[in-house]
């Protein structure tokens, strides 16, 4: 597989790290929230396992460092769009 980094142009798979589902977002935190606990839980440790077009977080870690949001069906590994995660306004 190869990503096509916004900043450095195609490279090898070996050149990025996988961080997971970019569509994730943390629980606000409210000390009256009874359920806070619960809601840390999933966020930390339940995933979804999609088929189709999904959206991953990678950081270019051998190249620029810039962090990625990569659109990416899950059935053919085809990527349809790379942005930088600054443009989706995603925390980096």
């Amino acid at each position: 597989m190869r990503i096509k980094c916004p900043h450095c142009g195609e490279r090898s798979l070996d050149e990025f790290s996988y961080y997971g589902d970019a569509t994730l977002r943390r629980p606000e935190v409210n000390d009256q929230d009874a359920n806070l606990l619960a809601k840390f839980t999933d966020y930390v440790y339940l995933r979804d396992n999609p088929a189709g077009q999904h959206q991953e977080l990678w950081q270019h870690q051998f190249g620029c460092r810039a962090w990625l949001v990569v659109t990416r069906d899950t059935n053919s590994h085809l990527m349809t769009e790379v942005t930088a995660a600054a443009q989706k306004g995603e925390a980096a």
